[in-house]
């Protein structure tokens, strides 16, 4: 006799999904909630995880598993807060602190943003990670602390909360150290089972493309941004998505305190072209979802205008306040935490920046303590890698490419190396392709 699919035990559902088969709604909303609860050990939910990497799952099994996911705990209720409640979210990228600076300068602009963050996750860094780099700051706030400091303020950015998607917090964790991050349906639910139980109206994706994403070409990151946008919509929500380069590093700065530090001048509308310039295309559609602009020039003009009248930094500096924080480092970014010793790295001859490889320097990151290579690794907010060349930029032989910014000035003759290896120089003029590939509404 034939088991029913509500019967099946966990080893022939991982062996069913292994072999290429689909399970039913029920059949996921069984294990997600089973390993929500602890019932489900965390040997065969990575498993599971690895057989869904390799086979992966059809549109209807990663909408039902993305729903699962979300229903595995509370889902809040900010209908009550005026305005649409729009988010941003990025799938991880070299550099990539757009979230800290992007989500006062749009609540500056009447937009309301409820963030729910991730951590770092392999060589990409996490949001809460930087964000904790401020003295005292928290992520830890509840879902009603989450709730009024939004009515109240119009942004916060927290981390998972024990009842918000707890499938996916102990699910995230799992992925990171069991190579089965890039998985489209794991992705896909993973983001937006955390963004559904935020209690949104709609969401922005920044989806990153190349060398330093986890997505390495443009057909991969459009059948993510495809199943992100159709999942999302399935949920009743506006989702839309970016397709943006990360072949090189966004910004100058990689590290936690680093990127903090560089996130300061984008609120003022300063800092490295491409990261205002990432702002501004995200920005502009969360404007737009949002009501408050009804073209992208007008967005543009919004958020340039929070940006350099002060209103974007002050309510970051409210923001941090809120949540625990030192406000005074928005002013005075000096009070962030600092490496004791800057060694440069030089240009072993002269010529132009042909590219740099970001995704070397996420792992060197990493290396130098900047991220996590086990779950209960503890991050160093100090460390990281400053860059003082860019694609297309001209130097001389000796002249500086990067910064390490370390603790001691011995034993980091490998990352020295590894870190110099990562820039291409060569004759020929380079120009920059787009920031921005590919617009996806549908």
């Amino acid at each position: 006799m034939v088991k029913t699919p509500e019967l099946r035990s966990v080893p022939e559902l991982i062996a069913h999904k292994r072999d290429g088969g689909a399970l039913s709604d029920a059949e996921l909303r069984s294990l997600v909630n089973r390993y929500a609860t602890g019932e489900l050990p965390d040997y065969q939910m990575a498993a599971l995880a690895m057989a869904i990497y390799f086979r992966g799952m059809t549109p209807a099994e990663t909408t039902a598993y993305t729903l699962a996911m979300r229903d595995s705990g509370r889902v809040m209720d900010l209908s009550k807060i005026p305005g649409k409640k729009i988010d941003k979210h990025s799938t991880g990228g070299v550099g990539d602190k757009i979230s800290l600076s992007l989500a006062p300068i749009v609540a500056a602009c009447g937009v309301p943003v409820p963030m729910m963050a991730g951590r770092g996750l392999g060589h990409t860094g996490g949001t809460l990670d930087k964000l904790e780099a401020i003295p005292g700051f928290h992520v830890d706030l509840t879902p009603k602390q989450f709730a009024q400091q939004l009515a109240t303020l119009g942004c916060a950015i927290i981390g998972q909360t024990a009842d918000l998607a707890p499938a996916d917090k102990r699910l995230y964790a799992l992925r990171d150290v069991t190579a089965t991050i890039e998985s489209i349906p794991l992705i896909t639910g993973s983001i937006l089972s955390k963004k559904l139980a935020e209690g949104l109206d709609g969401l922005v994706m920044d989806v990153k493309v190349g060398r330093g994403a986890f997505m390495k070409n443009v057909d991969d990151a459009r059948v993510l941004a495809k199943s992100l946008v159709r999942v999302g919509r399935q949920a009743g929500k506006d989702v839309r998505a970016l397709l943006t380069r990360m072949d090189d590093p966004l910004g100058l700065m990689i590290g936690n305190a680093l990127e903090v530090r560089e996130s300061f001048l984008t609120l003022r509308g300063e800092g490295p072209a491409d990261l205002l310039e990432c702002t501004l295309a995200l920005g502009s559609e969360m404007l737009q979802m949002g009501g408050v602009a009804k073209s992208r020039a007008e967005a543009h003009r919004r958020l340039l205008r929070a940006m350099r009248d002060g209103s974007a930094a002050s309510l970051m500096e409210r923001m941090i306040a809120a949540q625990g924080g030192d406000k005074r480092v928005v002013a005075e970014p000096d009070r962030l935490p600092a490496a004791k010793v800057r060694i440069p790295i030089t240009a072993p001859k002269g010529g132009t920046v042909q590219q740099i490889d970001a995704l070397e320097l996420g792992l060197t990151g990493v290396a130098l303590g900047a991220g996590r290579t086990q779950t209960d690794d503890v991050v160093d907010p100090r460390v990281g890698i400053e860059l003082a060349a860019v694609v297309g930029d001209r130097v001389a032989a000796g002249a500086p490419l990067a910064y390490l910014h370390v603790n001691e000035r011995r034993g980091h003759g490998r990352h020295v190396a590894r870190v110099r290896d990562a820039f291409t120089l060569g004759a020929r003029a380079v120009s920059l392709p787009p920031l921005v590939i590919e617009r996806i509404t549908r």
